[in-house]
């Protein structure tokens, strides 16, 4: 796997540079696809003693810390993680089709956690909001004034039998969500599947997913590296839904099924992964009735369930009844994202229980909303700020080529950029993904938009 990142915009077909040269003369104006490095206006912060306990440091937990310690003036933040290594999620898909070097997605925590922030290095093992608590996973009890969910989900690889995370790379096994590691090892997976072509099993399980479009991404480029290597005429490419659909938003959903189907890659709906026997190579599937049957594979994608993590779903803080439920959702008001029965609690990223809003994206749009709406309720006031769901997701379409996805509650499509179409892949899309994201990124974890 090369690193590829002096290729240069030149290299794009022509329709390609005149998007980019496009793009890239309305970059200071871009704020929804994540991509504006300007300073944060400034506000006078808000004297307070208030102890702010913050769960998790992935994206979300340190960005939201990076405002507060700006906005607050006098209290105390502590962060509970135990992480001590900050991964680029958004860079995974990268990784695992070949375009980084794993390298590229991991920091170290110690550098990107604001300055004055408490951190303490271990996880929540139990939260007890009415007693207003945190306990830690040694037995430490931490209580708080306000608190902050941001812990992320949990992986739930366990509902698939025989699955094994430490085998991703072998025998044809990839999934690109565990971390690094992993996306490097299926990238290892994939570029031994395309060099002699076979079956491919791209799956997609019933749960919420944060980045919803990696298994739509990886499909994709499945597609492309075979072509790179001349093995797509030997090649099929099955992907199996356990839904109804391949994406939420439907003029997303039915574009890239018009795509597949011209790149005759078929989908089975309502058809759920629910063992692999990896050495086999034999997947079984189940639909809505339980009825099951085996699939061989020469590579394959798995994509888990996800939840909430057990210290969430165990604790008075999920959904109680709805469709959130089932997954330990965090309950929170989809517009405010304040806990509906705990007023000095906030949930922010992948934990929440709403319709939309497991990316990179969301927090860099909900994080300062979460904030505002904090230092609202510190200050005795109701929430000002109201989240409409933002979502982005660039898709991949094949090495050079990307759409630029963005939408909200509403599966309303909410493009940031007046040149790109949301429909139509574009070289300025790929490069945002491939170049321009992860700085963005950063900037969203320090605060600084």
């Amino acid at each position: 796997m090369s690193d590829k990142s002096e290729a240069c915009p030149s290299a794009a077909p022509a329709n390609g540079r005149r998007r980019f040269l496009l793009g890239a003369s309305a970059l200071p104006a871009i704020a929804g696809a994540g991509l504006t490095l300007a300073g944060a206006p400034a506000h006078a912060a808000l004297k307070t003693s208030a102890h702010i306990v913050i769960a998790g440091s992935g994206l979300g937990g340190l960005a939201i810390a990076a405002r507060l310690s700006r906005g607050l003036d006098g209290a105390k933040i502590t962060v509970i993680d135990r992480k001590e290594i900050h991964n680029y999620q958004p860079g995974y898909t990268l990784v695992a089709t070949g375009i980084w070097p794993v390298d590229k997605v991991s920091d170290r925590n110690v550098d990107l956690m604001p300055a004055g922030v408490e951190w303490v290095r271990e996880m929540v093992a139990e939260f007890d909001p009415v007693a207003n608590a945190v306990v830690t996973d040694s037995g430490r009890r931490i209580e708080y004034d306000y608190l902050v969910v941001a812990t992320g989900l949990h992986l739930d690889y366990a509902q698939i039998e025989g699955m094994d995370v430490a085998a991703i790379g072998s025998n044809g096994l990839g999934s690109v969500y565990p971390g690094p590691a992993a996306a490097e090892a299926t990238w290892h997976a994939m570029d031994s599947f395309r060099r002699k072509g076979g079956s491919a099993l791209m799956t997609l399980p019933a749960t919420p997913l944060k980045c919803a479009g990696a298994p739509l991404k990886m499909t994709f480029m499945v597609v492309d590296r075979l072509k790179q290597a001349g093995t797509r005429g030997a090649s099929n490419i099955a992907f199996h839904s356990a839904l109804d659909n391949i994406f939420s938003v439907p003029r997303i959903n039915d574009e890239v099924l018009r795509r597949w189907a011209e790149l005759d890659i078929p989908v089975t709906f309502n058809s759920k992964l629910v063992a692999v026997d990896i050495g086999a190579r034999r997947a079984t599937v189940a639909n809505p009735e339980g009825e099951r049957r085996e699939i061989g594979y020469d590579f394959i994608h798995v994509v888990p369930p996800m939840r909430a993590p057990d210290a969430v779903m165990n604790s008075p803080l999920p959904w109680q009844q709805g469709g959130f439920a089932a997954g330990g959702w965090l309950e929170v008001d989809p517009g405010t994202l304040r806990h509906r029965r705990f007023p000095n609690v906030f949930g922010l990223g992948d934990i929440n229980g709403t319709g939309k809003g497991k990316t990179a994206a969301t927090i860099k749009k909900s994080a300062p909303l979460v904030a505002q709406n904090l230092i609202d309720v510190i200050a005795g006031r109701e929430p000002s700020q109201h989240f409409d769901g933002y979502t982005s997701c660039p898709l991949l379409i094949r090495e050079g080529s990307a759409l630029l996805v963005e939408f909200d509650y509403d599966n309303r499509l909410t493009p940031s950029l007046p040149m790109i179409d949301p429909l139509q892949d574009s070289y300025f899309a790929w490069i945002m993904k491939y170049r321009l994201l992860k700085p963005a990124y950063m900037a969203v974890l320090k605060g600084r938009v």
